[in-house]
């Protein structure tokens, strides 16, 4: 892993998808990795058009995708029971955690985790629990 390297959550993906042209120049410059359960929550929803669907495998083409592992799911054991996250945030926290990348998120629930170097997207109508 490289200093370019960043773990980015669902919400960041859903951000860019909508046209945020800030975090999309960010992104560019960067190696970026999901947890598989990123692509399953973007590809995964309902109401989803073929349109949007094509947009996501565009941009998740782009991304490397990072599926389970033994470590992964101790440290989400860890991480889990310290923090009481949700299952997938603590999975992403423990990609983070795992394979010492900063996570981008607009979650507020990881400012909370000291093992992360997070990378915090906040504005002012930005309130997710995603």
């Amino acid at each position: 892993m490289s200093g370019s390297d960043i773990l980015v959550d669902t919400n960041i993906i859903l951000y860019v998808l909508r046209g945020n042209d800030t975090l999309a120049d960010f992104l560019n410059k960067k190696t970026i990795y999901i947890y598989f359960i990123t692509e399953l929550e973007l590809l995964g929803f309902k109401m989803i058009s073929p349109i949007e669907e094509v947009q996501i495998n565009n941009l998740l083409s782009n991304c490397f995708v990072i599926n389970l592992t033994t470590s992964l799911k101790n440290n989400y054991i860890k991480t889990r029971r310290q923090y009481n996250l949700k299952l997938a945030d603590s999975l992403i926290a423990a990609t983070s955690i795992d394979y010492g990348i900063p996570l981008i998120t607009a979650d507020k629930a990881f400012m909370q985790i000291k093992e992360i170097d997070l990378v915090a997207y906040f504005t002012n109508s930005n309130e997710t629990d995603t």
